[in-house]
């Protein structure tokens, strides 16, 4: 039964916009609390109200609609049920988004996806669309999606430098977002390639433009002229977390690096030149974790995250997000638990995804 009610909360309604703000409209001129109860039940009968036309329509959850409705009717005083009834008719016929997303700021409560904790606990990928979790390395699409909701609108163009098997290329054209994908692996490059070409777009003018090429290097700039663009919106950085798995043996692949001042020093190259087509007061994403080497935790992330500040960002957050456990480490968990015990420290189960503005 439980169930049933939530599945029933999440139905879209299309409801008629013209008539729902007349009817709302209307109960601004009625003084008395129970009158104005009464009306407002009578608008949760969703048959009298219900749109036949596709035209002049707007979209609501059920559980939304209802839900505005209700604290309506538990005002107390005539003054704030009339003060309810004007944000409601706001929230159904205005739209108010920020700069950098269509975040419809006059109904947000309505956006339940969106996490705004700084401590993330995903149980599992994702497993919508063609997404491969069969590639070392891969971050789960959750990460590409809050922020792309958060930081971009439909159209932006969204940078990933280490593109892998295109989990962020993927939910761009899931999400109506251009993407330019740099992916220094060729094999991984051609795979990654496959997977989203096939991937559907909800947008069939959606630009995906991966580059088998050195994301230190690459001319971004020359890139994004192909599609006679010049800047980026959002910018991903999912870099090896130094050499602790080995992705191939080019000698510019960052996960080959001699040291750990090597691979800072190219993290700072790369930044300066992602910097280059990202636009001002946008926002870059570094997900990042940290190692041990010779029994000693290396604060990998943080250096790295202090390096990207330094080139002219703003650090706006910090998550945690824990790793997923997978089949190979669940089968060695107690291997692991013994030799944290015996050796004194602790286990991995967090990475790290910092949020820096351009500035």
């Amino acid at each position: 039964m439980q169930k049933e009610l939530l599945k029933q909360g999440q139905k879209i309604l299309k409801l008629p916009k013209d008539k729902i703000v007349s009817q709302l409209n209307k109960l601004l001129t009625i003084n008395d609390v129970k009158e104005l109860r009464k009306q407002i039940e009578q608008l949760k009968s969703l048959e009298e109200i219900k749109s036949n036309s596709a035209k002049n329509v707007f979209e609501i959850k059920l559980f939304y609609w209802l839900d505005y409705l209700v604290q309506i009717q538990e005002t107390q005083t005539i003054e704030r049920t009339h003060y309810y009834i004007a944000r409601l008719i706001k929230s159904v016929s205005k739209v108010k988004t920020s700069k950098i997303n269509d975040i419809n700021l006059n109904r947000w409560k309505e956006y339940d996806e969106i996490v705004t904790d700084s401590l993330w606990f995903e149980d599992s990928r994702d497993k919508s669309g063609l997404h491969s979790a069969s590639y070392h390395g891969n971050f789960i699409p959750q990460i590409p999606q809050q922020m792309l909701i958060r930081y971009t609108k439909a159209n932006d163009w969204v940078l990933d430098t280490f593109s892998g098997m295109g989990t962020t290329m993927m939910e761009c054209k899931k999400s109506g977002r251009n993407g330019i994908g740099i992916e220094l692996n060729e094999y991984v490059f051609n795979n990654s390639l496959q997977l989203i070409e096939q991937q559907k777009s909800i947008n069939s003018k959606t630009n995906i433009h991966l580059v088998n090429d050195n994301s230190l290097t690459v001319n971004y700039k020359k890139e994004l002229k192909k599609f006679d663009t010049e800047k980026v919106q959002l910018a991903i950085m999912h870099p090896p977390y130094w050499d602790i798995i080995k992705f191939s043996e080019d000698e510019d692949d960052l996960s080959n690096a001699k040291s750990k001042d090597e691979f800072l020093n190219a993290m700072e190259a790369l930044t300066k030149n992602v910097k280059t087509v990202l636009e001002k007061k946008r926002m870059l994403i570094l997900v990042i974790g940290d190692k041990y080497d010779k029994g000693e935790w290396i604060p990998l992330a943080f250096e790295t995250m202090e390096v990207v500040k330094n080139q002219g960002f703003k650090l706006k957050s910090i998550v945690v997000k824990n790793f997923n456990v997978t089949k190979a480490k669940l089968s060695n968990s107690a291997l692991w638990r013994y030799r944290a015990i015996v050796g004194g420290f602790y286990i991995f189960k967090h990475e790290y995804i910092f949020v820096l503005e351009h500035i």
